[in-house]
């Protein structure tokens, strides 16, 4: 852990870490030339051993020697590669680690910083605020949108008024209704069944209503 920790302040850890790998890899194929040289000789020593079994048996079993001595040395080389190979795989690991280690780290500190200024109480506060700026702005629309105070105009007056204006209409129109004449010339008789009362007073009633209407309506 403390090796990870120290990655966060060493600025040139990353380019240590890059320069490790790519030695490493070189180191690899270097190896793995070598192996491949080896495995030749040792193909070459193989050969020369069968075609010397029979007729010269000292050249045979010296090329075996050989080829014994270059299989050793082959395997060592292998197992050289395989731990660079293993190595490298740990330091590519391990960098990996500590990188997604400092990006979580910067991470925290962000956000740190961030709620440095919150907590839940400020929250309650600022959406409380929030709140009573809202109710003091539909105070203000509604007291903009209200009638001014100090009409000059009071309610009494102006329905006083309407009355005396709505009585006016009315004699008006009773003075232009049609009369019945009150003088019947000689010879003339005057019919007025029930039914022709009810509809001139039904007439005059709607007359009436009407004209209220329209003056409410002003």
């Amino acid at each position: 852990m403390a090796g990870i920790m120290s990655y966060f302040g060493r600025p040139d850890t990353k380019k240590a870490v890059r320069d490790a790998l790519v030695d490493l890899q070189q180191q690899i194929q270097i190896l793995d030339k070598k192996s491949d040289q080896l495995q030749k000789k040792i193909e070459q020593e193989l050969k020369v051993a069968r075609a010397n079994a029979v007729s010269d048996k000292p050249l045979a079993t010296a090329a075996l020697r050989r080829k014994h001595a270059h299989e050793k040395q082959l395997d060592q080389l292998r197992g050289q590669q395989t731990q660079l190979e293993v190595q490298a795989e740990t330091l590519a690991s391990a960098n990996i680690n500590a990188e997604t280690v400092a990006a979580m780290k910067k991470a925290a500190e962000v956000m740190e910083r961030i709620h440095s200024g919150m907590s839940a109480t400020n929250i309650d506060e600022t959406l409380e605020q929030i709140t009573d700026q809202i109710d003091q702005a539909k105070a203000i629309s509604e007291l903009l949108a209200s009638p001014l105070s100090g009409d000059p105009f009071a309610e009494e007056e102006l329905e006083a008024e309407l009355n005396e204006l709505e009585s006016e209409a009315l004699t008006k129109q009773l003075s232009h209704a049609e009369r019945v004449p009150m003088y019947i010339p000689p010879g003339a008789v005057r019919k007025e069944t029930t039914e022709q009362r009810q509809v001139t007073e039904y007439d005059e009633e709607v007359a009436l209503r009407e004209l209220q209407a329209e003056l409410a309506a002003m």
